[in-house]
This record gives structure tokens, sequence and C-alpha cells, in this order.
């Protein structure tokens, strides 16, 4: 989830990379046109008028889990741009025409990022800074990326399908090297829909790359191709790490997976 600033005030969003587009939350929308101190109000109101006038622009809208002001994490009424552009239709304000120049801004950069990649990633740092993240942290974060994409565009022009077959992949090495899934492992850092790279310590973000760079290397040595032989340089490439993560352990007497992320305190779970 990211938060973009239309004069000033929050938008909720999500980039879908399958589907290729932007989601919104609603309410937040409904706030910057309507300046209503109970915007969740407004868009319960005009959402049943809608439906009872069949508008499809709401019956097809979907939910996401979004991060409200208490830190904790909600569904959430979302729509694309398209969607967005049909309901604003249905609110009276002064700000619709600004907002739709907004919407079509939001999409233009989206397009400059994939163009060029610098540019995704300098709003990533600049993201990072203002949560309060270390300079060494962030390069570290922005290494392991440029390491990940590098094995993502492998396996895209080697048979293997993006969304599910990326994210199964990405399990087989992560419960390789970790000893448990994304699933599990974000849950020992008590998230709920957060980027995990994101809540990674120095140790495990390093240790997810050596993972990576490993599967890649062997899967261009062995020539792998589809998910079945994928699977098997994932597995290979994350028993590298795992063996490095547990030499370290043994050294140190230090567990590299870590309970830390950097959510606000009221979301970490009680020990």
């Amino acid at each position: 989830m990211s938060v973009r600033l239309f004069e000033n005030k929050q938008v909720r969003s999500v980039w879908n990379e399958e589907e290729q587009k932007w989601y919104f939350s609603i309410v937040d929308v409904v706030g910057v046109l309507t300046e209503s101190p109970n915007a969740r109000n407004y868009w319960k109101v005009l959402k049943h008028r809608l439906i009872k006038e069949g508008n499809e622009s709401v019956t097809n809208c979907n939910q996401l889990k979004m991060q409200s002001s208490d830190g904790k994490f909600y569904l959430t009424d979302v729509a694309d741009t398209e969607q967005l552009l049909r309901l604003i239709q249905s609110i009276p304000s002064p700000k619709a025409e600004p907002f739709k120049m907004w919407l079509a801004k939001v999409g233009y950069e989206r397009m400059q990022e994939m163009s060029d990649p610098e540019q995704s990633l300098d709003r990533a740092r600049e993201n990072w800074q203002k949560a309060g993240r270390s300079e060494k942290w962030i390069q570290q974060r922005m290494s392991g990326q440029e390491t990940r994409n590098k094995l993502t565009d492998y396996w895209g022009t080697h048979g293997v399908k993006k969304g599910d077959e990326f994210a199964f992949l990405t399990n087989i090495i992560h419960q390789e090297w970790t000893g448990m899934s994304v699933k599990m492992h974000k849950e020992v850092k008590g998230l709920d829909g957060q980027n995990l790279r994101d809540h990674m310590s120095e140790a495990e973000l390093l240790f997810t790359a050596l993972a990576e760079l490993s599967t890649r290397q062997i899967a261009e040595s062995d020539e792998a191709e589809g998910l079945r032989e994928n699977a098997v340089a994932g597995k290979k490439g994350g028993k590298i790490a795992k063996d490095a993560r547990l030499a370290l352990e043994e050294k140190t007497g230090k567990k590299v997976i870590s309970e830390e992320n950097f959510l606000p305190p009221v979301k970490k779970k009680l020990k």
C-alpha cells in the first residue's frame, strides 16, 4: 500500500502488478471531493443509493485491506481509475475536475516508472527516508530489490507465469532458507497485508538476496525452463542461504529471523 497526496490530503492506493492498475480507497476519495467530516458515512449513504439505481461501478467494487489511522488494517472499498471516474460523476464537487487531472497524473507517473525503473526507486527511497529508515538499510533494500528483479526477469523469459507461479517459486526459496513460509514469517513479525521485505532486518534482507542470487545463477547454469525446473533451482539456491544462515547463527548465537518490524508500537504483537 502507498499513500498519495491530493492537495495535501491522503489517498491510500495499491498497485496491482498482475492487473497493471491502481486501486484507490473510495472513502479517501469521497473525503477529498466532499470535505465531509464523516466521509465514511457519506460513502455508505451514496453507495446504498447507487446500488438501488443499479450502478455497476459500485456493485463491482473490490475490497482490500488498508491501514487505518489507528495503525490497524481493515477491509476497505476500493475502485480502479475507470470506476472512480464514473463515481465522481455522482458526487457534486468543485474538486471533481482537478481530481480527474490528479488521477491522470498518477497513471502517467506509473508509466514513467515502468519505462524508467530508476524513478520508481527514487520515490521508494524518498518514502523510506520519510519513514525513518537508515541509509544503510535503504541501500540493502534497494540492492536486494535489484537482485529480485533479475531473478523474476529470468523467470519471465523461461516459462514461468507472473502471479501465482512467481509467488509459488518465491515461497519455495523463502521456505528453504528460513525454514518457514512467507506467510509464517509475516506472522512472526506481526504483519497483516504489508510487504514483508519492507519490515526485514539488514540480515534478513542480505540472506534473502543471497538465496535469490544463488537461485538465478543456478537456474542460468542449469538452463532451467518452466515451473518445475525453476522450483528445483529455487530449493538449491535457498539451501545455500540456509547453510550460511545456520553457520552464522552457530558462530554468533543469535537468530537471523527476527520479530522486529517497522510498524507503529500499537501494531506490534505482545510477547
